[in-house]
């Protein structure tokens, strides 16, 4: 019997046909491919398609009768082969009866993996026996609720308002359905219009809390791909910042931000947004104190009465400073059982107390996340480890040692659309990558903005932050005098501490054509200025993450950090001698944090800035080529979700 070879392995006897016969491997799954290996199991799908005037058993065949049986005949022995293989030979038939086509069945689970009846010409049999089932990439998609104080652009004071603007857009556009839930702050001001978009939902909510019945109304807009919702309550509605404003922190915030935390519960539960809730089974990712309330509420609120058992819940810190700490009396305005109170207390240590009569019992609400939540993470690895030391703890680095096994750091991204050297609004010379001409052009244009000598050949350093103690602010000035003698020039803006405020500006006037201080914030200066230096000084003590330096690197600007936190993470030291000579890293780090250690680091940068032009456009390059994209960040993000949902919920 002649036979026909359909791969190294199988056979199956040619199915005789009245004028033509043609054997069309639908699907290679199961077949050996010599160049490949095994694939996937599952089965071949074999269709006959006859050409010519005649048709099986018809009355046009030479002899019908005979070609019937001689098919029974062909088909017992095709059976017999098949078996013998693990497979079984399946027929298709017509409305009359009539077999028009086999199919292999694989006896794995009795499945039949087959597509659509398709014929394949001889000269393509060997093409397809080399092809490869696709791998398509699939994903577990949620529904994430982030809760935050601030989301850029309606609120922001610093990197929390960029990681809750940003974030939450990279993984709505990964397929994810994400709720941004933050209180709609109403200053009466200008600033205001960026709610305009939002709309009232109609949805009230009484919340019990503080001693009382309060009610709050909830806003939406949908942007982005994502769901802004925004709480409502006459709390939020006052000038200032979200904290404080100019003589200090609000001192209701406990109060404000309970509201904020009660509300996010509520919200999955009661918005139809896009006509239908997002329900039960969320992962809320709540950030910072402010929010931290949610995975206490979540574990003493809902779980127990059946709701939210399939939820999970991610504290994310930015900056472990801040706790939320408030007198232990405060406990019973949360709206919490009276049981749950040992999730939150808080003993101060006994030099941290007021007098010799004060215990040192208090609350604290980041206290009462970290032993709910059922992960941790940090916006960068090096701080995830900071703060599991005595020194970077803040009194919880015990508590957070305890829970290292579910503790993550992930660095932050950027938006590289509004921090892009070839299309950004804010400087005077576009530069890429591919030309750097463009970035000399806004040095110029940076020193005649701020009145200083225009200079290009000048080493210009930068300065961008707060001036408080975690900035460095101190190290500065003490090097400043020291810094001066040397030929450069340096500009700094910011605002914090009215003592750092006035030193900038006495120190602007002691040297005229050097030093230039900015005092306050200002979004188009601040890009001219990293645009138009050649190093960005970031001598902070403590950094959980850090932008500036991303920004810098994505502007060709090179950055000379403290090794801590984030900017220990982002920025690599510069190797001349790697790589063949032709030198890798993105800038440099120092340690100790002394004016001495600072100083002499910068004077490294600023010889090899002077001495080194091909190293120092190597250096550029390379941290401009740096991926800091938000995308990439969510991909790490999701891991921590599957993380989360893979064991039961840490306090149920």
């Amino acid at each position: 019997m002649e036979l026909l070879q359909i791969s190294p392995l199988l056979t199956f006897p040619n199915l005789s046909l009245s004028k033509q016969s043609l054997v069309s491997p639908i699907r290679q799954v199961g077949f050996y491919s010599s160049r490949r290996g095994w694939c996937q199991k599952g089965s071949l799908r074999l269709v006959r398609v006859a050409t010519g005037d005649s048709e099986i058993g018809s009355s046009g065949s030479q002899d019908g009768s005979s070609a019937v049986e001689e098919e029974r005949v062909e088909k017992k022995e095709e059976e017999e082969e098949v078996e013998n293989r693990g497979l079984l030979l399946g027929t298709e038939r017509d409305g009359s009866g009539s077999i028009i086509g086999f199919h292999l069945i694989s006896q794995i689970g009795g499945l039949e993996a087959t597509r659509s009846r398709e014929v394949v010409a001889p000269d393509r049999v060997e093409e397809i026996r080399d092809i490869e089932e696709e791998t398509v990439e699939t994903r577990v998609t949620h529904n994430i609720v982030f809760v935050t104080a601030e989301a850029a652009p309606y609120s922001k004071t610093g990197g929390l308002g960029d990681v809750c603007g940003s974030l939450p857009i990279a993984l709505a556009a990964r397929g994810h359905r994400v709720m941004v839930v933050c209180p709609r702050y109403i200053h009466g001001t200008a600033q205001d219009k960026k709610y305009s978009a939002a709309t009232d939902v109609e949805r009230r909510i009484k919340i019990f809390c503080f001693g009382g019945v309060q009610e709050v109304s909830f806003f939406h807009e949908y942007r982005e791909g994502v769901d802004w919702v925004f709480v409502d309550h006459p709390s939020y509605h006052r000038p200032g910042n979200p904290y404080g404003d100019i003589h200090g922190a609000f001192g209701d915030n406990q109060f404000r931000f309970t509201l904020l935390c009660h509300a996010a519960c509520e919200a999955p539960l009661v918005l139809p947004l896009g006509g239908f809730t997002y329900g039960e089974k969320c992962l809320f990712l709540v950030n910072d104190w402010h929010a931290s309330l949610v995975p206490v509420l979540l574990a003493a609120k809902y779980r127990p009465y059946g709701v939210y058992k399939d939820a999970r819940s991610i504290l994310a810190i930015h900056n472990l400073a801040h706790q939320g700490v408030e007198p232990a009396v405060s406990y019973q305005n949360l709206g919490l059982p009276p049981q749950w109170y040992g999730a939150l207390e808080w003993i101060f240590p006994t030099w941290a107390r007021t007098h010799a009569l004060d215990t040192g019992e208090a609350v604290n609400v980041l206290k009462g996340a970290i032993v709910t939540a059922d992960r941790i993470m940090t916006v960068s690895q090096g701080y995830s480890w900071e703060i599991t030391t005595a020194e970077g703890g803040y009194g919880l680095h015990e508590l957070l040692t305890s829970r290292k096994s579910v503790l993550n750091g992930i660095t932050n991204g950027i938006d590289v659309t509004e921090w892009d050297p070839s299309v950004d609004k804010h400087i005077p010379s576009h530069y890429s990558v591919e030309d750097l001409s463009g970035k000399l052009q806004c040095k110029i244009a940076l020193q005649k903005e701020l009145g200083l000598p225009i200079r290009p050949d000048c080493p210009m350093i930068g300065f961008i932050g707060r001036l408080d103690y975690q900035k460095g602010i101190d190290i500065i000035r003490s090097a400043i005098p020291d810094l001066m003698e040397d030929d450069v020039q340096f500009v700094m803006l910011g605002s914090g501490d009215p003592q750092y405020e006035d030193w900038m500006r006495a120190a602007e006037s002691t040297y005229k054509d050097k030093f230039r201080g900015w005092v306050g914030f200002n979004v188009p200066i601040s890009h001219m200025i990293t645009a138009g230096c050649d190093i960005l000084l970031m001598p902070s003590r403590f950094e959980p993450c850090g932008l500036n330096q991303l920004y810098a690197m994505r502007y060709g600007t090179i950055p000379v950090v403290h090794g801590t936190g984030g900017l220990r993470d982002t920025v690599d030291n510069f190797n001349p001698y790697a790589q063949g000579g032709t030198g890798e890293g993105t800038g440099w780090t120092f340690s100790p944090l002394t004016k001495e250690s600072m100083l002499a680091t910068l004077r490294v940068a600023i010889a090899t800035y002077r001495k080194h032009k091909k190293s120092w456009e190597g250096l550029m390059r390379r941290g401009m080529e740096r991926d800091c994209t938000w995308e990439n960040a969510a991909v790490q993000y999701e891991q921590i979700f599957e993380w989360a949902f893979i064991d039961p919920p840490y306090v149920s």
